[in-house]
């Protein structure tokens, strides 16, 4: 027996595999676009599903499309949203610019699951895709995507994130270690001074994503084709959103400005700008918990990160900082993500934007890095880190720059005289300042002591 059937669109016959949900437009873009083998996100395919789902009922409030049709669409568009028919949406990322071969992909799939279950005639292009345009469907899956995704998955990790740093600076009260500029010594800081420090990175990165959650929720759906709204409802828009704020959770209005939202992406070029940004500060986190364990002889060892597995296949007993390199890692994609979508979102040409897939695919694959990042950076790493106290003492001890709080006393170069003598001969600061300056041991131990020195500013 045939593997295939035949099917046709507006440009003749195609044979398709027998068993697909999927019709010709679809089968058209897996022959032609046999390029990477990655498909879009199934968030994105999710989205648009409930894109449609929202269409349909939308446009059977407005009488243009009955009852059982959109009963059966919004019933094939569930399953979807659930997760089911993953295979059904082969569509390579690198496709037309516009994403019209996904869009058909969803109208196609959406429009058969439709007809099997009522029995009805539903048609991709007249039904499923009633009021709409891929010009406006895949601008407004690329945001309504991102903002659940930021929503259900981003924000809360990076909530997580921080909650564990402030969770973990408490249990390291009265901890003190040197701190470095430059990579060199300088004046000592608190253990939770730096997990804070941290902390407030994480906290600043969800505030500027939240800003821009904001900014995803203004939709191009009812532009249609070009921005003036052709083939829909005046009101169409407005319902739209109603219906999907409704569904989602999340305050969805239709842009202020229909050419603005499908004639550009610059909403997105500014989200992943964010998430590079958060990228980075994650880098800094990962990077420091890299120092601070490194040794545990000949580094810093200053901390034990938890051994989550063998280092090396030929130095037994080697183990390697796994998760911050993990985490630097995604960084570095999410930054690269970044410029792609830079560069994407520049191929905005009069009326349209034709790099929207690719955006829509970047976008998501960082939103889901930096949430994994975020979960394991926190759980399996700043969690069950051990600090190594003696190894702090002793530093902070033999550390000359604790002169500096000698100079508002004894001056300048007086301080830096003390601190090179002890630097050339190996000595703690406070022995060195007992033989050049007339202070007493007990008033310099009181002046140099490292945990009164994070405290700041001079005593009144």
């Amino acid at each position: 027996m045939s593997q295939f059937r035949v099917e046709s669109d507006s440009m003749g016959e195609v044979r398709v595999p027998k068993t697909a949900l999927y019709g010709a437009q679809t089968q058209r873009a897996v022959d032609n676009f046999q390029l990477s083998g990655l498909v879009m996100p199934m968030g994105f395919i999710q989205a648009l599903a409930l894109i449609k789902q929202t269409a349909a009922e939308a446009n059977a409030a407005f009488g243009l499309l009955d009852s059982p049709r959109c009963d059966a669409i919004v019933a094939a568009c569930q399953a979807i949203i659930e997760g089911q028919h993953q295979a059904e949406f082969p569509v390579d990322v690198f496709q037309t610019g516009s994403g019209t071969s996904s869009n058909m992909n969803a109208n196609e799939v959406i429009a058969r699951l439709a007809q099997k279950q009522s029995g009805l005639s539903v048609l991709a292009n007249d039904h499923v895709n009633m009021s709409q345009s891929s010009n406006d469907v895949i601008p407004t899956a690329i945001h309504l995507s991102a903002a659940l995704a930021l929503s259900l998955r981003l924000l809360p990790a990076l909530d997580h994130l921080a909650l564990v740093l402030e969770q973990k600076a408490v249990t390291l009260h009265g901890l003190v270690k040197t701190g470095r500029t430059h990579l060199m010594d300088a004046m000592p800081v608190s253990m939770p001074q730096v997990l804070q420090g941290w902390a407030c990175q994480v906290q600043l990165s969800r505030q500027r994503l939240e800003q821009g959650l904001h900014q995803l929720l203004s939709l191009a759906q009812g532009g249609t084709a070009v921005g003036t709204g052709i083939n829909a409802h005046v009101n169409f828009s407005t319902l739209f959103c109603t219906i999907l704020s409704a569904k989602s959770g999340l305050n969805f209005v239709p842009s202020k400005n229909f050419f603005c939202a499908i004639g550009s992406q610059d909403v997105a070029v500014s989200v992943s700008g964010e998430l590079k940004t958060c990228a980075v500060s994650l880098t800094k986190i990962a990077n420091d918990l890299r120092w601070m364990n490194s040794g545990p002889l000949a580094g810093l060892g200053e901390i034990a990160l938890p051994e989550l597995q063998p280092g090396s296949s030929i130095m037994p007993g080697k183990v390697n900082p796994v998760i911050p390199e993990a985490v630097a890692m995604i960084a570095a994609q999410v930054i690269g993500n970044d410029t792609t979508i830079t560069m994407a979102g520049q191929s905005a040409n009069f009326e349209l934007n034709v790099m929207l897939p690719v955006i829509g695919y970047n976008l998501l694959q960082s939103i889901e890095l930096l949430s994994n990042g975020s979960i394991a950076l926190a759980d399996k790493a700043i969690s069950g880190f051990i600090v190594n106290e003696d190894k702090l003492k002793q530093s902070l001890s033999c550390n000359p720059i604790l002169v500096t709080a000698l100079t508002p006393i004894i001056g300048y170069e007086n301080a830096a005289k003390i601190a090179k003598k002890a630097y050339s001969e190996h000595r703690p600061i406070i022995d060195v300042a007992v033989e050049e300056t007339e202070l007493d041991r007990v008033s310099l131990e009181a002046i140099l002591d490292p945990n009164k020195l994070t405290q700041g500013g001079l005593a009144e």
